[in-house]
């Protein structure tokens, strides 16, 4: 091996190590610098030192400040404990807070103020109580925090006297505040309860007051995410399996009226789009035509020469008497012709 490419591949060596140990110390660098921002932006924020439940009062034992990012602080966050507890009168907590949860100003009262239903309504909103028992209730499976429907069962007189019975889906997504008079969310345990009280709009709340003496209300338990209305439609006795034969043959026939009609004004709009369309192709071929006569050129028109008139001049003549003249004379029963001149 020469010595020059010896040399070239030693400084090559030299070179990367080099370059090596710069790039290490500029990235400690900036690793030094983030950290040192980040304790300079750094702020704190008040969580629970323990789980706090509905109703618990807050004390500076319950409460702790931990470290947080400036830039990602809760809305409603408390900085320090003494800002949390500041004001005349104790705080209590609305609805459950687990232990190292954010305190915010929304799950908590204002100094002085108790832990009431008052408390937890949202801006313009009711609380509204209705009678249920261990069926209507969902079998005491409903709490506090829930959503659930509320349906109405009622039974009213036809024209012809008979009794009919149907439900309405009356409310959609309904809040549950608390049950009998208990609005504690961390109840786990079922109880057979005989109140619901829901949050509800001026609006609701009348629904369901008129809705309590009207028929029978009922509750169902809607999945936690579904917060969403849906459609629904009224459900009667004859949607029921159990409907009776003349039921069934009534819808059926009322079907069948419905498809034929259906079809006849279907072979209607077909007729009449036929005619629109003849109608429309008979245009059509008169502009067609009107173009091709719009596009020919006139012939020529050429005078016929004048024609002289002939005038035919008829004149009568008076024949001449002939010279002679025939004679006839009887001589007894025998005729004699006799020839001779005709006298001027």
């Amino acid at each position: 091996m020469r010595a020059n490419t010896l040399i070239m591949i030693v400084l090559a060596g030299v070179f990367g190590v080099l370059a090596v140990v710069l790039v290490n110390i500029w990235l400690a660098g900036q690793r030094s610098a983030m950290a040192q921002t980040g304790i300079v932006q750094g702020s704190t924020v008040v969580v629970a030192a323990m789980p706090l439940k509905f109703g618990d009062t807050l004390s500076a034992d319950k409460l702790r400040e931990v470290a947080w990012p400036a830039g990602a602080v809760p809305t409603g966050a408390f900085k320090t404990t003494k800002e949390a507890l500041a004001g005349e009168g104790t705080r209590q907590a609305l609805q459950t807070i687990s232990a190292n949860e954010p305190v915010l100003a929304s799950k908590i009262t204002g100094p002085g103020q108790r832990a009431t239903l008052s408390a937890v309504l949202g801006e313009g909103m009711k609380a509204v109580s209705i009678r249920v028992n261990d069926v209507l209730g969902v079998a005491g499976f409903v709490f506090p925090g829930d959503r659930v429907d509320v349906l109405l069962t009622r039974t009213v007189r036809d024209g012809d006297g008979a009794d009919k019975s149907f439900v309405d889906v009356l409310l959609q997504s309904m809040k549950v505040l608390a049950i009998d008079q208990v609005a504690d969310v961390s109840k786990e345990s079922p109880t057979v309860v005989k109140s619901v009280t829901l949050e509800a709009s001026t609006r609701d709340a009348q629904k369901l007051t008129l809705a309590a003496g009207a028929g029978q209300l009922s509750l169902a338990l809607r999945q936690a995410a579904a917060s969403k209305g849906e459609t629904t439609e009224r459900v009667t006795l004859s949607d029921l399996t159990g409907e009776t034969p003349a039921d069934v043959a009534a819808r059926q026939a009322e079907l069948d009226k419905k498809a034929a009609a259906e079809a006849e004004a279907a072979a209607e709009r077909k007729r009449a789009e036929d005619k629109i369309a003849g109608l429309t192709q008979a245009v059509e071929r008169v502009g067609s035509r009107l173009d091709e006569l719009g596009k020919v050129k006139p012939a020529p028109i050429v005078m016929a020469a004048p024609q002289q008139v002939v005038k035919e001049v008829v004149k009568y003549v008076q024949p001449e008497p002939p010279a002679r003249a025939t004679i006839g004379v009887f001589r007894g029963v025998k005729l004699e012709t006799y020839d001779v001149p005709r006298q001027p």
